[in-house]
């Protein structure tokens, strides 16, 4: 039996590590965080000061190197940072490339690590929605507006940015039915109703 077993390796050491292509959510030897966005913005203060300054946030310029390391830097800090992937969609869109020269991972890659990092954070989930939507995904977008929406619960404000991003899509229904839901929680804002009845699209609950 033993010789058996030696022949065919230990079952541990065969099997193959899977790594994911857009890297590890680990803490890096010497680095800082991983921070939620939503919940310790207090740690990122710092980082914010010296790689997200307004002229970065703007795509002027880098603060401590270039635009991309400043950005790729924040993001390893803080993978669900809203602002950040904001930032970074604006850039890769500028710069007509899913992953510009010095920027650590692809777009797709920055949401695959901030729905990795934070799988029940609803703007993300949002965000990534619109990115998929105007890159021609549609259908992969609304999947992740139906787990944001699954995640929602009685955030008035969370259902009616799922609400627009669904009336964005040509999802009318689904706008229709995250606007009540937003109105039924308390929001009084128009502008998804108003866009509803424009379109023809709004009833009433």
């Amino acid at each position: 039996m033993l010789a058996v077993l030696a022949a065919f390796g230990s079952p541990v050491a065969a099997q193959a590590v899977e790594v994911n292509p857009c890297g590890p959510l680990q803490r890096e030897p010497g680095g800082y965080g991983p921070f939620d966005y939503r919940t310790q913005r207090d740690k990122l203060e710092i980082v914010e000061r010296f790689h997200f300054t307004p002229q970065v946030e703007a795509l002027v310029r880098g603060q401590s190197g270039y635009l991309a390391q400043d950005l790729s830097y924040l993001m390893r800090t803080s993978p669900n940072h809203h602002r950040g992937l904001i930032a970074i969609v604006r850039f890769v869109e500028r710069e007509k490339s899913p992953q510009p020269a010095q920027l650590q991972y692809s777009i797709d890659c920055y949401f695959d690590r901030a729905i990795r990092f934070a799988p029940d954070d609803t703007i993300v989930r949002v965000l990534f929605a619109r990115h998929l939507a105007t890159t021609g995904h549609k259908e992969e977008a609304k999947k992740q507006l139906a787990t944001a929406a699954q995640h929602a619960n009685e955030n008035a404000l969370t259902h009616f940015n799922i609400g627009l991003a669904y009336f964005d899509l040509g999802s009318f229904e689904e706008s229709l039915q995250h606007a009540h839901l937003a109105r039924s929680l308390g929001l009084t804002r128009k502008e998804l109703e108003d866009k509803l009845r424009k379109g023809g699209h709004w009833r009433n609950p």
